[in-house]
């Protein structure tokens, strides 16, 4: 799961150099000046992307896409024919300058091997226990101790069994999910992978259209039922909703899901009841030039028949259309309301047949009801049944950190609701919903009532990428909560001291039971921070966090107290033979399944660490 806070243009301009500057040192390919690439963008390309044309994609949504998958449009794909004048040349160019790399620099990078024998086979017999993006239907990112299979006295002996490298990349951001015996996950340059969870060894690949940074859901089925037809389901950077045969790779089926050239879907799916929920969310709330008409994306939810993809349903946060509401000060439309974007995987309630998201801020002028709030719609109609907000009045995008004509004249903080809203029973037998904020707080709603806030607990400053981001965990003990809390060089206008690291607060009143601040190692390090961002996973006495300085940590439940920790920044050879490191994890949360650990590590962007490993640990490395 992700959020598109801070783009790479962003950090561009915020740092007063190009984008050569900002590149990631950690990339393979050599990054490259604007130059002839540029000339061949403003000459080419620039009068449809940078937001005259309504479906045209802006130049800060290529700027987040592969070079290769660029180029790939330019010359075979969907603008080949826009581009039939230009020489292969400046096709490489105008994708070196929009994705920030030199597409000549390197050849292929080496593939990691193939599986053999047994390795290379789906199991029908493992159905995925472990369900969807939260473990479970709830969302609470618990892993049993049977899917597990890890003791927490184990957990001091986890060593490195195996590491992957994502060919050509300098972010990974897709979390893993099983069954089968397979591992699947997606990449930065949109190929997914079906690896071959015990050993690593690639199952197959597929190739979407851009970067797949959700998590793969999985469809269920009865353990040896040999008739069973498993699906995978994922997303990808431009709004392209998939299905695959888990078994094989092949496409099912494809689908758009919203026309807006802003769409993009970085929550994952949720599949139940033969139908899969996609959260739908945009880059828009990005788009700073002062010339651009913000904002006019608003968040949906989408239910697809699983099997073929047909939309069963379709709602829109705010059911109100954007329209002209006025001018900015430099005489730009301004259109409203907008944003409330889904950024988070979908909860479902089958008690109730409700499905729960958390939504984002709102782009421009007018505030509505519906964002930073937890929204229910129902499982078969998708009406929304009741909505009710965490913070109000939060009108902001990226010209806000700009200070210029685009921010909204009475800006909000960008407190979103990023976190899963988790759906858990408390030891006490009280049905609760939990919802993370940006501000740093963690709130409580009963789910049978849903007319107020039980209780709210603030445990960090909050920020633009402060607070509490992509999830949190409930293991029956506890609520756990990352704190990320940038510093203050990178969020300014947020005052206070930071508070990066974990929680753990009373599920029935919010009080706080432990705490364990993040260590800061980062000895000044450019684009580290000690907080944590990514989602958080619980098993039976640990809690595992993947921190923004890289480090990966066991907690104990009970306590708070340290009990493992490995540097993802460190070098490792990988299964191809490439020598590779993380970065900071981010988004992807770090995930324990069949006596193994696995996290993916470099979250690449928005300030933060570059790296391309997937890692796998097992008790002494066995």
């Amino acid at each position: 799961m992700m959020r598109l806070t801070v783009l790479k243009l962003l950090v561009v301009a915020m740092l007063g150099g190009s984008t050569a500057q900002a590149a990631a040192p950690a990339d393979p390919r050599m990054p490259v000046t604007a130059g002839p690439g540029e000339t061949v963008f403003k000459a080419a390309c620039a009068q449809c992307h940078l937001g005259q044309v309504p479906k045209a994609p802006t130049q800060v949504f290529l700027g987040m896409m592969e070079p290769e998958a660029i180029y790939a449009a330019l010359t075979t794909g969907v603008m080949q024919s826009q581009a039939a004048a230009l020489s292969a040349q400046d096709k490489q160019a105008v994708a070196g300058y929009l994705g920030d790399a030199n597409l000549s620099s390197t050849g292929p990078a080496p593939a990691a091997p193939s599986c053999s024998g047994a390795a290379a086979n789906f199991d029908l017999s493992q159905p995925p226990d472990v369900r969807n993006w939260g473990a479970d239907l709830g969302n609470s990112h618990f892993v049993p101790a049977a899917a597990a299979g890890l003791a927490v006295a184990d957990v001091p002996k986890l060593k490195l069994k195996w590491a992957f490298a994502f060919p050509g990349a300098i972010r990974a951001r897709s979390q893993p999910s099983f069954a089968g015996g397979s591992l699947f996950v997606g990449s930065q340059n949109g190929t997914v992978y079906a690896l071959d969870a015990a050993s690593g060894c690639v199952r197959w690949t597929f190739k979407a259209g851009a970067e797949v940074r959700t998590a793969i859901a999985v469809s269920t089925w009865k353990a040896g039922d040999r008739a069973a037809k498993p699906q995978v389901f994922f997303g990808d950077l431009v709004g392209r909703a998939y299905s695959l045969d888990a078994r094989t790779g092949q496409l099912l089926w494809s689908q758009k899901l919203e026309d807006h050239p802003s769409t993009t879907l970085t929550g994952a799916p949720t599949f139940y009841g033969g139908r899969v929920y996609f959260p739908v969310s945009s880059l828009e709330e990005a788009m700073a030039d002062p010339k651009y008409p913000c904002c006019t994306f608003r968040g949906s939810l989408v239910a697809l028949a699983a099997t073929t993809g047909r939309v069963i349903w379709k709602t829109y946060t705010i059911a109100e259309k954007p329209r002209a509401v006025g001018q900015t000060t430099v005489g730009t439309p301004i259109f409203g309301p907008s944003g409330a974007a889904i950024w988070n995987s979908p909860t479902i309630d089958p008690k109730r047949q409700l499905v729960y998201v958390g939504t984002g801020d709102n782009y421009s002028a007018h505030a509505t009801t519906r964002s930073d709030a937890i929204l229910a719609f129902d499982l078969a109609t998708g009406k929304m049944r009741w909505s009710l907000q965490g913070f109000t009045d939060d009108v902001w995008n990226v010209g806000c950190m700009l200070k210029n004509a685009n921010c909204p004249e009475h800006a909000g903080p960008d407190f979103d609701i990023g976190a899963g809203t988790m759906l858990v029973k408390t030891s006490a037998g009280k049905e609760r919903l939990y919802a993370g904020l940006k501000s740093g707080e963690v709130l409580a709603v009963d789910p049978q009532t849903h007319d107020r806030v039980l209780w709210r607990r603030r445990l960090g400053r909050g920020s633009t990428q402060g607070g509490i981001q992509f999830g949190m965990a409930y293991d029956g003990l506890h609520v756990y909560a990352p704190i990320a809390d940038l510093g203050p060089v990178v969020d300014p206008n947020y005052p206070g001291e930071p508070h990066p690291g974990i929680y753990a607060v009373d599920p029935m009143n919010g009080d706080l039971v432990w705490s364990h601040p993040a260590p800061d190692r980062c000895h000044g390090d450019k684009f580290c921070d000690p907080g944590i961002i990514a989602a958080i996973t619980a098993i039976p006495g640990a809690v595992f966090a993947g921190h923004m300085d890289g480090s990966l940590r066991a907690y104990a439940s009970q306590t708070g107290a340290a009990l493992w920790e490995y540097d993802t920044r460190a070098d490792v050879t990988t299964l191809s033979g490439v020598v590779a490191h993380g970065g900071t994890i981010g988004g992807a949360g770090p995930v324990v399944y069949g006596g193994k650990l696995y996290a993916v590590s470099g979250y690449g962007a928005y300030f933060h660490l570059p790296g391309n490993v997937l890692l796998a640990f097992s008790v002494d490395g066995r």
